[in-house]
């Protein structure tokens, strides 16, 4: 990143809490200079003063690129003052759940190159997935730069609509949680059944991660469900109950994440 745009022009990073530092991190480990990085914050972290950054100074006259990452309940009081900003070359990416391009091109100009993403928490240990769109304004090139940013904690799709965005935070964005959930799940049906906490968290959160990490390998769940699935076994019992098609997992997951997907059409609507 050390002959990119970004570090020709200035990168600004608005806001810098778990996921602006994560990212952050990311740039600097690949190589973006720290003297190519302007960082507004009201309270910055320790880590975050020993960076080398540009720690609330004046903004560059044209970056590359700004990075919102502030939260959306504090964005009509962060955003303008870059107004003078927009209607430019510097290209407006968003990290802020549920606002959508229309609100950026109104409080920064029509005429901004503004790309939505959607992130999730994983990203703060390098293994996230986020979801992009950009308006008409925001081209090809400034499509691969955010790809290029946002890599730096994991994957990155492109959207074809920004309809889709609502979707992608009912699995992606919350879809962590119910990780989680599962997790917690999964440790007190082991005690129920006799471990002690301890081990049974243990047994539960090795479980997840290394599945987890079976999938990621490319084969299809399925399959790897299959794999490990004897003919009346005892896997083939409990996935009995979990794929019940009434009260099982599928049914429960379609709701939860259509409940998700609602809230996100009615936070972006205001």
């Amino acid at each position: 990143m050390q002959n990119s745009e970004s570090a020709k022009r200035g990168l600004v990073l608005l806001g810098c809490g778990k996921m602006g530092s994560a990212m952050l991190e990311g740039w600097l480990g690949r190589g973006l200079p720290a003297t190519s990085v302007w960082v507004s914050d009201p309270h910055p972290s320790d880590w975050l003063r020993q960076q080398g950054v540009h720690l609330n100074q004046d903004l560059p006259a044209s970056p590359a690129v700004v990075l919102i990452a502030v939260k959306p309940q504090m964005m009509s009081d962060a955003l303008p003052s870059l107004q003078a900003l927009g209607n430019g070359n510097t290209v407006f990416l968003s990290v802020a759940a549920g606002i959508p391009i229309a609100t950026y091109e109104r409080m920064l100009g029509e005429k901004t190159p503004i790309i939505r993403a959607m992130p999730n928490t994983p990203a703060a240990v390098g293994r996230g997935i986020t979801a992009i769109i950009g308006n008409r304004y925001a081209g090809a090139a400034d499509l691969d730069a955010a790809e290029s940013l946002l890599s730096a904690v994991g994957e990155v799709v492109r959207l074809e609509d920004e309809g889709q965005m609502d979707a992608v935070t009912g699995v992606s964005g919350s879809g962590p949680a119910y990780v989680f959930h599962l997790i917690e799940c999964l440790a007190a049906a082991g005690v129920a059944e006799g471990l002690s906490a301890d081990l049974a968290l243990q047994l539960a959160r090795a479980t997840v991660a290394g599945a987890g990490a079976l999938a990621m390998a490319g084969d299809d769940p399925g399959q790897l469900r299959r794999n490990v699935t004897s003919p009346n076994g005892t896997t083939q019992a409990g996935l009995e109950v979990l794929m019940d098609d009434t009260e099982g997992l599928p049914r429960l997951i379609r709701e939860t994440v259509r409940a998700a997907t609602a809230r996100s059409r009615e936070l972006a609507n205001g």
